[in-house]
């Protein structure tokens, strides 16, 4: 039985991911046959449940406040409209439901307790829920494992050395404290990234270094393909190659041959084929419905038709890890603290983010 590597090296991910295409293909298809069924691809369904108005100035994110994107901010959804639309990503074929909120970090209160219960009501459909939602301290992950939270989503986005020319109003650091905190409980980690944001291929392999060493590894990477929305300061960056993806699709695969490797954003620009050699090199895990929070998602239908042409079979929930048993807010062990901690604000400047804030209509 093989053991898993954690001290990958940058160099040694870069000469992976340059490997002529047929040779990088096999190894990958070799992997991921060990350790998954190749026919067998989880269907997640991304649910955003409080929608704009965010703080932060991520460069990809049409979220951000401060950019002009024509996205229309909501509150927080309701434990019955987030239910309901569980109930209908189930019907759909889909065994996870992920839930975003645009927030910094989270804070205790009133809406944080909406959200564990949305968590309490989606486990006890016997779907996984994850969730993103920021930066969280150790007892906010203890309080979503309490309900019931089957993984928690935080992006690393990039390199740590290309993340500060995307985000300048949060760490590094944080990203790695988040997933640390998360750690501490028995809910999964789901941290992946974003390519086509003007990051080279040093970048991307920097990436994998920094998930590859973390022990354990997340049990989800999603590897997303930027979406260039106008308004925001990488909307002029230029579409990820088909064989991009692939490589990077096949490059998590060896590297972390255990994890479940997302094909999350920028499907929509992908043909069948090309969605198909990803599956072959790895990826199983899709996002369906027609949006990704606030981006094009392929349609559902069409997903399932591309799983039928291909023989792909949807995973059953809870394949991986456990069902996790839901708490009540009552028997809670852990009651909030009104934690207000300093995550950072490293205040450097990068001039495209500053130039697409000063596009805001007022």
């Amino acid at each position: 039985m093989s053991i898993t590597k954690h001290n990958w090296t940058k160099d040694e991910i870069i000469a992976i991911y340059n490997k002529p295409m047929m040779d990088l293909l096999y190894e990958a298809a070799t992997i991921h046959r060990q350790k998954h069924d190749p026919n067998v691809v989880q269907v997640s369904t991304l649910l955003s449940i409080k929608t704009g108005g965010c703080p932060e100035d991520c460069g990809y994110c049409p979220q951000a406040a401060r950019y002009n994107t024509g996205v229309e901010g909501n509150d927080l959804m309701s434990v019955s409209q987030v239910k309901a639309q569980a109930l209908r990503a189930k019907s759909s074929g889909s065994s996870r439901v992920c839930m975003g909120a645009a927030w910094r970090n989270v804070k205790d209160g009133e809406e944080f307790d909406q959200v564990l219960e949305m968590v309490r009501t989606i486990n006890k459909l016997d779907m996984e829920v994850c969730c993103t939602l920021g930066m969280i301290t150790e007892n906010q992950a203890q309080r979503l494992a309490e309900a019931g939270l089957y993984a928690y989503n935080h992006n690393l986005d990039t390199s740590e050395d290309y993340y500060k020319d995307v985000i300048s109003t949060r760490a590094f650091e944080d990203r790695l404290e988040t997933i640390e905190n998360v750690r501490k409980t028995n809910v999964t980690v789901c941290s992946g990234g974003i390519i086509g944001m003007g990051e080279s291929i040093e970048d991307r392999a920097g990436m994998l270094v920094a998930l590859s060493t973390l022990n354990p590894q997340p049990e989800s990477v999603p590897i997303n393909a930027l979406v260039a929305v106008e308004g925001t300061p990488m909307e002029d960056e230029k579409p990820v190659e088909i064989w991009e993806m692939i490589r990077m699709v096949a490059t998590t695969r060896i590297v972390m041959p255990e994890t479940q490797v997302r094909l999350s954003a920028g499907r929509t620009n992908m043909s069948r084929e090309g969605q198909a050699m990803c599956f072959f090199a790895g990826a199983n895990s899709i996002f369906a419905g027609d949006k990704l929070l606030t981006t094009p998602n392929p349609d559902v239908n069409e997903d399932m038709k591309m799983f039928e042409m291909l023989g792909l079979i949807p995973q059953k929930p809870f394949t991986k890890v456990s069902q996790p048993q839901t708490v009540e807010a009552a028997d809670s062990q852990f009651a909030p603290l009104g934690e207000k901690p300093k995550w950072s604000r490293p205040g450097h400047t990068i001039e495209r983010n500053v130039e697409a804030s000063g596009k805001l209509k007022v």
